[in-house]
């Protein structure tokens, strides 16, 4: 589980981060608006490190982070689409690992 879910935060961090100077060209951004999403980057790889070490804390704050991307569909719009393909990803993640680790100790 921790494999899975912190590549799906690193990825979500890359898309994201790819998207700030598309949003800024093509949307015309705030300067606030990108530097939030380029700390929304950063947390996702910031969790995505912390997966080791502390499952249940990324867990939980990958999750808000989840919930932050899709908000930020009110900026962007296309990344309610992102949002909800990483929110679907990670939802996934967390079931497959599950699964995994509890038919392992039985």
């Amino acid at each position: 589980m921790k494999r899975l879910c912190a590549t799906v935060l690193f990825m979500e961090a890359i898309v994201v981060g790819l998207s700030i100077p598309v949003a800024t060209h093509i949307d015309h951004l705030s300067t606030g608006a990108t530097i939030t999403a380029g700390i929304a980057a950063g947390v996702a790889v910031v969790l995505a490190a912390l997966t080791r070490w502390m499952l249940r804390v990324t867990l939980v704050l990958g999750s808000l982070l989840q919930v932050f991307v899709i908000a930020s569909g009110t900026v962007v719009p296309v990344m309610y689409f992102l949002g909800g393909i990483f929110a679907a990803l990670w939802a996934v993640g967390i079931w497959l690992g599950y699964r995994v680790e509890h038919a392992a100790s039985q």
